[in-house]
């Protein structure tokens, strides 16, 4: 068996396969879902008649839905590349953050 010299070996080349097409086409299912959920919100918002409470929901639920489709967007975008980045932190947390408040919102909707 060789020796290794030099004291550090160079990463192995990463393979991506189809990892990044895995990951954008669901990136783009849950953009899909939210969207369901966002226009949802705004049909039971507008068939129960608009109320103030009502109004505050749909916006909430809009802009949450434009906040997820935002990161969403800019991940799909980074996923095109052969070596696309990790995902950042924040990104993650927000994208988290918008589905899960975006369900408790048109959940809040619905009941």
């Amino acid at each position: 068996m060789g020796r290794i010299t030099g004291g550090t070996t160079p990463p192995p080349e990463r393979d991506p396969g189809l990892q990044p097409e895995r990951t954008r086409l669901a990136w783009r299912r849950t953009t899909l879902a939210s969207t369901v959920a966002a226009l949802l919100a705004v049909k039971t918002c507008l068939h129960r008649g608009p109320t103030a409470a009502g109004i505050v929901a749909c916006a909430l639920c809009c802009a949450l839905w434009l906040t997820f489709l935002l990161v969403a967007h800019h991940r799909i975008r980074a996923l095109a590349n052969p070596r696309p980045r990790a995902l950042a932190p924040r990104h993650a947390t927000a994208a988290a953050l918008c589905a899960v408040a975006l369900a408790a919102c048109a959940a809040a909707l619905v009941v």
